[in-house]
């Protein structure tokens, strides 16, 4: 894994440390985009990017140009400098000069501006701005991620009783997702972070659109803390994947592993629910590094207070997968033989993490990024217009 890459997974750690427990989605990367660019502001950047950033400023700014100059296909990516007449012009030029082409330097003209480039930026899905534009405000940064996608194989329905009898979910929904036959991966996985754990990936793609996104939802005991999940789903590529043979018979809360009489092989599949969250993240406090994005612009604004939010939105159902993050920071100034087999039903029936990584070719710079991570505690049963078909 390329070390930014596993920059950007401590970093989500402390970003959806802000919002805890409770149900919420996010992007990281696109909080992390935004100080990143910032150090190109002064030969002389903040020291405290460099250990919110994870790596040095310098191979921030070269990523987050990167990035951004060649999007993923199925990811569309955006970012904007606004500046008011508050700003060091001869600074800010410097800086201009420096940032990625496809980053947008524009006069800043108000927040109906800001909000239109929110919604244009992000298929509709983000409707405002997350930050404010009070007097004297000398600048304002964006970043904007989003993807719709659709699964290359849409789930099944299948009763939310398939969650299984220890799931507090089990009741109060009615229908749930099952995986498909083909095309789906699932498996259950040790990891570091927080033990054994069950995963599930759904690969979705476009239609003439080269690469993939991969969507990776991870849970682990009942109990085991949502930093803990959410750190061993960032990682899960490194995880080693456990034999069905070995694991217990029986029901647990994580599996229902069963022995057939089949002319098959040991299968795996699985059951979770839909879910959808829209969130708002205030990413102003301390280790995320839009402190010493402020200290770092101060030549080009005066140094004066700042802002820094979030706002994410995302939706995970049969047929596809939709997600979309608008980061603002403003500072003022042939059948073999019957034999014995293994059938196993993973069970996503309590909370769980979510990440969606690009798949793009090995030497692509969006190869294995993580772009929208979520903590589902809120399930929502599957549409009845969705619930016809196979």
């Amino acid at each position: 894994m390329n070390d930014w890459i596993a920059a950007v997974g401590r970093y989500a750690q402390r970003v959806h440390a802000v919002a805890g427990g409770e149900h919420h989605v996010a992007s990281p990367l696109g909080a992390w985009l935004l100080p990143a660019l910032t150090a190109s502001a002064t030969p002389d950047p903040d020291p405290g990017l460099t250990e919110a950033l994870g790596v040095s400023p310098s191979q921030a700014a070269d990523v987050a140009g990167t990035l951004l100059t060649a999007p993923h296909p199925l990811v569309a990516a955006a970012t904007a400098v606004w500046h008011s007449g508050h700003v060091d012009r001869a600074a800010l030029a410097r800086w201009q000069a420096g940032l990625p082409s496809a980053t947008a330097v524009e006069p800043l003209r108000g927040q109906d501006d800001l909000d239109r480039w929110a919604r244009a930026n992000t298929f509709g899905l983000i409707k405002r701005f997350p930050v404010s534009v009070p007097p004297r405000t000398a600048l304002v940064m964006g970043s904007a991620l989003a993807t719709k996608v659709r699964w290359d194989t849409p789930f099944r329905p299948a009763p939310a009783r398939a969650l299984g009898p220890a799931s507090p979910w089990a009741s109060r929904l009615s229908t749930v997702l099952r995986t498909p036959r083909h095309g789906h991966d699932a498996y259950v996985a040790t990891t570091a972070q927080a033990g054994d754990v069950i995963v599930h990936a759904a690969p979705a793609t476009l239609p003439g659109a080269p690469g993939t996104l991969r969507v990776m939802s991870v849970a682990a005991a009942p109990g085991v803390e949502p930093g803990r999940v959410l750190a061993a789903a960032y990682a899960i590529g490194a995880a080693a994947r456990t034999p069905l043979s070995a694991l217990p018979l029986g029901e647990t809360a994580l599996w229902d592993a069963r022995e057939e009489m089949s002319s098959g092989g040991d299968s795996c599949q699985a059951v979770l629910p839909c879910w959808s969250a829209t969130s708002d993240h205030e990413l102003a406090g301390p280790g995320l590094g839009f402190d010493a994005a402020a200290r770092t612009l101060a030549p080009l604004t005066g140094g004066g207070g700042f802002q820094a939010r979030q706002s994410a939105t995302a939706t995970f159902g049969r047929y596809g997968f939709e997600a979309a993050a608008v980061t603002g920071f403003a500072a003022r100034g042939g059948a073999p033989a019957p034999r014995l087999v293994r059938s196993v039903e993973l069970r996503f029936g309590h909370p769980y993490a979510v990440v969606a990584f690009t798949d793009a070719a090995p030497d692509s710079p969006w190869h294995g990024v993580p772009v929208f991570s979520a903590w589902v505690t809120e399930p929502e049963d599957l549409p009845e217009s969705h619930r016809g078909g196979h």
